[in-house]
């Protein structure tokens, strides 16, 4: 793909990720979220934090099973759009719901403890937005990055977890959330052990993976975008 499709593809995703939030402010100029306004604004940015996040787990399979290796740079973009929705669902909660008390918000996390789950998966996402830059994970080396952006997992798990939690009698969507996220991890499960499997057919894989996906610049460091990003 070229260049300049990439760059506008990156554009487009930035436009069509900002959309929700304009929906959203739009609806509520013209008060048109519902009996219980700050309700549906917690669940709208709740569910679009997890979607972009789901999305962002997506990207590495989809370009090993496709062959399609530059939608690898829509994946930075995915993930700051997560991390971005989910703080504007914690601020909503925070703000509106808890009208900026904290000893409000805190009683009220510790009586439900979706809360405190749903918290720790906003936590570990700050690391994973401060280290999203080329200059960051040259820093950082390659390795200590794949590892480090792991907790993107986490992230989604605590996500899903508190998505279900929280539901009332409903639990179609959560577990549709659930279920997608099994999928991405088993993926990743699988081939895992695909790649510690011994043998010819491993050796020449990883062999492969030596010479295209982890070659190194001249000071010796890891390349930034394929030993880095396009393995997490």
């Amino acid at each position: 793909m070229k260049e300049n499709d990439i760059r506008f593809a990156r554009l487009l995703l930035i436009v069509n990720g900002a959309v929700p939030l304009v929906l959203l402010g739009w609806d509520a100029l013209h008060h048109q979220l519902g009996a219980n306004p700050v309700k549906f604004a917690l669940l709208t940015t709740g569910m679009m934090g997890l979607t972009f996040l789901l999305l962002t787990l997506l990207v590495t399979p989809l370009r090993k099973i496709s062959g399609w290796n530059w939608i690898i740079f829509s994946r930075r973009t995915l993930g700051l759009y997560a991390f971005f929705y989910t703080c504007l669902h914690f601020l909503i909660f925070f703000g509106l719901d808890r009208s900026l008390n904290v000893s409000s918000t805190l009683t009220e996390m510790v009586k439900r403890k979706y809360l405190i789950i749903g918290s720790t998966g906003l936590l570990v996402m700050v690391p994973l937005a401060v280290t999203s830059t080329n200059a960051m994970i040259k820093r950082l080396g390659g390795k200590r990055w794949r590892a480090l952006h792991r907790l993107a997992y986490v992230a989604a798990i605590a996500g899903v977890i508190h998505y279900y939690l929280q539901a009332k009698a409903d639990v179609r969507q959560p577990l549709g959330f659930a279920a997608v996220l099994t999928v991405l991890l088993g993926y990743r499960v699988l081939e895992y052990w695909r790649q510690r499997k011994p043998g010819p057919v491993a050796a020449a894989d990883r062999g492969l993976r030596t010479l295209f996906g982890h070659s190194r610049d001249p000071t010796g460091n890891q390349s930034a975008k394929l030993s880095a990003e396009s393995r997490n």
